[in-house]
């Protein structure tokens, strides 16, 4: 279909259609009713990667604790990725506590409304700066998450592979044709809606969808060929050791990640990836010399588990160990870690972790309790 044919698609009957289905079925959220540009930044933060039902608990406890700029700007990194823990993606917590200061130093504490300089702020990209931009300030940005791909390329009949950056702009380019002329906030947040609860990846409830009148993908029976995505590519497996390492006083050695790695600030028991040929026994042995510079004693296994990041595997398998007695008294350092601390089994509980980690700290706290 050609682009002319494309654009006469999404009429005024279709826009008002897909407002008043909004008006009816939207979903009642804590940020949904607010033009507070706080709360609607940190919300579509949190968004990212995220379902809704899964973001709301973690967004009401960060809001809690830091309600406003300001608040979040006097935080320390690691009172901000204590309340993040759990969510994921911690790149994303560490971006918007360097925003919340950067707004405080360079606009009096209010998040800017020109879409320019939101995407100037570290962690907003273009469709975080749309979503503030329209629903807190009213302008003329369309967003463009994975609902609205999904809902634009079935309506369209886009059939190109969504990874691809031209589809995408196709479909960017097609939203900001939309968007003219409507309330910018409602027709935002009625397009990622209609996508979340009606235009679903699977079974979509076509027949419920204010738009299906004029639905390539409905009206020629391919809505479950579009949007189509090609596969991503298999992600790597890797195994992981950790030493779960204690001292007489019933303390136990964590380290932290330095800031510019992959979760960087977070704690975690010391250990690596098992290299080529290594058994998990031998990686731990060699991983704790090269980061601590000490010798440890294995007790006994404690767990192994298995989990997913965005673009790896791991099986993490952890051991109780003490310090190995030697002559001299081994004292740990932080060869690879911003710092290394001796805390009590209790306190874990005050420190962020990655999700892998944070099991560890759970099932050792009740082994210990």
């Amino acid at each position: 279909m050609s682009k002319p044919e494309l654009d006469m698609l999404f009429d005024s009957n279709c826009a008002e259609g897909l407002l008043s289905w909004f008006d009816i079925n939207k979903r009642s959220m804590p940020w949904r009713d607010s033009k507070d540009p706080y709360a609607i930044w940190i919300s579509e933060i949190m968004l990212q990667q995220t379902r809704v039902d899964q973001a709301l608990p973690f967004y009401n406890r960060f809001m809690s604790v830091f309600p406003s700029v300001q608040y979040l700007a006097a935080a320390s990194t690691q009172q901000v990725l204590k309340q993040w823990e759990g969510l994921g993606y911690y790149s994303r917590a560490r971006n918007i506590h360097k925003t919340a200061q950067l707004v405080l130093e360079n606009y009096a504490g209010l998040i800017p409304k020109d879409y320019k300089e939101l995407l100037s702020l570290p962690g907003i990209g273009p469709y975080t700066a749309a979503a503030i931009a329209s629903i807190a300030f009213g302008l003329e940005y369309a967003v463009m998450d994975g609902n609205v791909i999904r809902t634009v390329t079935r309506f369209c009949g886009i059939e190109q592979d969504t990874r691809k950056i031209g589809t995408r702009k196709m479909v960017q380019q097609e939203v900001d044709q939309w968007i003219k002329g409507q309330p910018p906030a409602d027709f935002n947040q009625a397009m990622m809606e209609l996508g979340a609860m009606i235009c679903t990846p699977i079974r979509p409830s076509c027949k419920s969808c204010p738009l299906a009148s004029k639905c390539i993908a409905y009206r020629t029976t391919k809505t479950d060929q579009i949007p189509y995505t090609s596969k991503k590519t298999k992600r790597p497996h890797q195994a992981i050791s950790v030493a779960i390492i204690l001292n007489d006083k019933e303390e136990v050695l964590i380290a932290q990640r330095p800031l510019d790695t992959m979760l960087g600030g977070l704690w975690e028991f010391p250990g690596g990836k098992q290299e080529n040929d290594e058994t998990s026994l031998q990686a731990l042995h060699r991983e704790i010399k090269e980061e601590l510079g000490i010798e440890i004693c294995i007790i006994e296994d404690f767990m192994s588990l298995n989990h997913t990041y965005s673009h790896f595997t791991i099986t993490l398998s952890a051991y109780l160990c003490v310090l190995k007695p030697t002559e001299t008294l081994q004292i740990p350092s932080a060869k690879a870690s911003d710092q290394i601390k001796w805390v009590s089994i209790q306190d874990l509980e005050n420190y962020p972790f990655p999700k892998a980690n944070k099991t560890l700290t759970i099932a050792l706290m009740k082994q210990f309790a």
